[in-house]
């Protein structure tokens, strides 16, 4: 590997390639995207390649990846990309989001560009022998506290609590429990279910309740708030749909932070519309949709000038788990890391590379050239859509 900074003058991608990987399971039906992923591989006249993926919908990304383009403001990411020297990422997102403002700017083409910005970066840290949160300013940090997303969440006292206890047999030490629209039919069995998860993990254990856009009104979400102060609930995650920024406001300041943005919210100035009119405490951004870090930067940096947090969002594989902990390891401030649970064999398999959590409940952050995960070819032959 090439240490230098001169490293990628001349370096042409070549190629990108959206792979999709799909798991045919029951559990697809849910709301849990692992089952269903967009990889992204970007290649070079050099030989070494960049690695990212998106929270989306694959066959989706595949069109705007590979085209054909429309018109110079409606164009490919292939067509923008190959043939290109490798410069810096943010000068290639530019072109990318530039060349595609027709059609983009917001939702699905920012998820692709965020795929392969991903993979930009990873190409640009193993081309310069650094990894990405070098890159990014520099490690504050080189470990990261993690806690682990559980969903679906089960019925009964003792279902959340072998939940738990099995992230516990992992080292987690904090827990989000994930919510379903059945939560407000029984407003009785949900606070009985919080309760069994705060015995489960006691006083101090931070727990975190996604509602996961459950809930179609602020009045009818703000009946579920006086359960999670009693549970003594951190934040509430992704309370109602995005588009309802009013709504937002209305469930703000009632004893529980709101944090939004990581199922749909893809620019930076939603984010900030969010916090300004919306209310919203924490920025939730997934890394993949928003943009991949050329766009969570700006979103940090929204966030920075308005005294929020960004807590990222990362419920997918373990390239985004690696690109999540490059961001918080350069992050100004230490934030904990998303690290989920899904069954999907996709959420563990599709890199060589795993990240345990320590005894402590950290996990360590990548110190390889680039993301520092490579993809795993067997998950690809095993589960390339369409077999």
């Amino acid at each position: 590997m090439i240490d230098t900074e001169e490293a990628t003058l001349g370096v042409k991608i070549t190629d990108i390639e959206a792979i999709h990987l799909r798991v045919e399971d029951p559990h697809i039906q849910l709301f849990d995207g692992s089952y269903d992923n967009c990889v992204i591989v970007v290649h070079t006249d050099a030989g070494i390649t960049g690695l990212g993926e998106t929270e989306s919908m694959a066959p989706a990304i595949q069109a705007i990846v590979n085209g054909p383009s429309s018109h110079n403001h409606a164009m490919s990411l292939k067509d923008v990309l190959v043939g290109c020297e490798l410069s810096h990422p943010t000068e290639l997102w530019q072109r990318m989001y530039e060349s595609t403002d027709y059609v983009g700017r917001r939702g699905i083409v920012m998820h692709a560009i965020g795929g392969v910005d991903l993979a930009l970066w990873d190409l640009y840290g193993k081309l310069q022998n650094k990894p990405v949160h070098t890159l990014l300013g520099g490690a504050r940090r080189d470990r990261l506290p993690a806690y682990g997303t559980i969903y679906p969440i089960e019925q009964t006292p003792d279902g959340v609590k072998r939940q738990i206890q099995a992230g516990k047999e992992r080292n987690l030490k904090a827990f989000k429990l994930c919510a379903d629209p059945w939560w407000m039919e029984n407003l009785k069995l949900t606070a009985t279910l919080l309760q069994a998860a705060r015995e489960e993990v006691g006083p101090e254990t931070k727990l975190i309740v996604d509602a996961a856009l459950s809930y179609r009104t602020a009045e009818e979400g703000l009946r579920l708030i006086p359960l999670l102060i009693d549970a003594g609930i951190w934040f509430l995650e992704a309370p109602l749909p995005l588009d309802d920024v009013e709504g937002h406001a209305r469930m703000a300041g009632h004893g529980i932070p709101l944090g939004v943005g990581d199922l749909g919210l893809t620019h930076v100035n939603d984010f900030i519309e969010m916090m300004e009119r919306g209310g919203a405490d924490i920025c939730q951004p997934d890394i993949t949709e928003v943009g991949g870090f050329t766009g969570i930067l700006k979103v940090s940096e929204a966030a920075a000038a308005r005294g929020k947090r960004v807590i990222t969002h990362g419920y997918k594989t373990n390239i985004e788990i690696a690109a999540n902990l490059h961001f918080l390891a350069a992050h100004k401030d230490e934030e904990i890391l998303e690290y989920s649970l899904s069954y999907s064999p996709l959420r563990w398999e599709t890199t060589f590379e795993h990240f345990p959590i320590d005894a402590d409940g950290y996990v360590s952050v990548p110190q390889a050239p680039g993301l520092g995960v490579t993809l795993n070819p067997e998950i690809v032959t095993k589960y390339g859509w369409p077999r």
